[in-house]
């Protein structure tokens, strides 16, 4: 039996006057094809409800133990929150943002998990690893 999972994803960017929109709204998809955007003065906001499309691309980039470093090290209660490089989401490619946020801003992702808790949500997206495999805990 498969665990269903309730999640409320909001991801916000900024857009400056020297970006074009569209390119941003374009970084947002890549990552997060599910996300419903809306477009606000100077940023962008998008809701979804699963990190299903993101997961496969930890999984693809084999950044799992990274992914994970960030999800605990922002999480707070039944929420968790990371930043992202928007330029590097412009190229489909998943950059955890750390420090000073870059010229062109970050991509930030707050996750609040309502079923089951944050960290069984955090082992489905970013499932623990063994010698850089993940683990199935469910044998």
């Amino acid at each position: 039996m498969s665990t269903v999972y309730s999640v409320d994803v909001q991801i916000t960017a900024p857009v400056y006057d020297t970006e074009v929109t569209d390119r941003v709204v374009d970084a947002v998809f890549t990552l997060f094809p599910n996300a419903e955007i809306e477009e606000r003065p100077g940023e962008l906001v998008a809701t979804t409800h699963g990190l299903e499309h993101f997961s496969e691309g930890l999984h693809r980039q084999e950044i799992l133990d990274t992914a994970r470093g960030a999800f605990f090290a922002n999480r707070r209660g039944d929420t968790f929150s990371f930043d992202l490089n928007k330029q590097a989401a412009f190229e489909g490619v998943i950059n955890f943002a750390v420090g000073d946020p870059s010229e062109l801003g970050d991509i930030h992702v707050r996750v609040r998990v309502d079923e089951p808790d944050v960290e069984s949500f955090i082992d489905h997206v970013a499932p623990r690893t063994e010698d850089g495999k993940p683990v199935d805990t469910e044998e």
